[in-house]
C-alpha cells in the first residue's frame, strides 16, 4: 500500500499519542544527577527533567512533568533517543530537531525513530514551543555539565 500524506499524518499522530499516552522514561532519577526545570508560560507546559552523565555519557534520562500532547511525548521521544549517547551527539540530535522545528534542512541520513512523527509540528509555530521544551532542558542540563 502506497502511503499519502494524509497516511502519514495518521500515522504521524498516532506515534505521538503512544509516547503521550505510554511515556517512555517518566520518572525521575536520584542520586547525582542533572535536575533541570523549565516551563512555558504561554500555554503551562512544565517539565522536570533528570539526567545521570557518566563519562560523557547521558547513560539515563527521566522526566515528569504536564502538558500537552505535543511537549509530553516529545519529551519522552527525547529521553528514548540520549539515552546511552555522548554529550556531543546528545546536543547534535538536540540542534537536528530544532531544525526541523524550524523547517530548516537537516542531516537525513541520521536516524531519528520516532522523533520524526514531530516534524508536522513546524507548521504551527505556536506549537513548536511545546515540541521544543524538553529539548531545551536537556540542552541547558548538558551545557552546565560541561563547564
Amino acid at each position: 500500500m502506497a502511503f499519502n500524506n494524509n497516511n502519514l499524518d495518521t500515522l504521524y499522530r498516532q506515534v505521538i499519542m503512544d509516547h503521550y499516552k505510554n511515556p517512555r522514561n517518566r520518572g525521575s532519577l536520584e542520586d547525582e544527577t542533572l535536575t533541570i526545570d523549565m516551563n512555558n508560560p504561554t500555554c503551562g507546559d512544565r517539565i522536570h527533567l533528570t539526567l545521570k552523565v557518566e563519562d560523557g555519557i547521558v547513560t539515563d534520562a527521566k522526566f515528569d512533568g504536564e502538558g500537552c500532547s505535543i511537549s509530553m511525548s516529545s519529551a519522552s521521544m527525547m529521553t528514548q533517543a540520549i539515552k546511552g549517547q555522548p554529550i556531543d551527539n546528545a546536543m547534535k540530535l538536540s540542534t537536528i530537531f530544532s531544525d526541523m522545528m524550524q523547517g530548516k534542512e537537516y542531516d537525513e541520513d541520521i536516524d531519528l525513530g520516532d522523533i520524526e512523527a514531530l516534524q508536522g509540528v513546524s507548521k504551527f509555530p505556536a506549537r513548536i514551543k511545546c515540541a521544543t521544551l524538553a529539548w531545551k532542558a536537556m540542552e541547558k542540563g548538558l551545557n552546565n555539565e560541561q563547564k
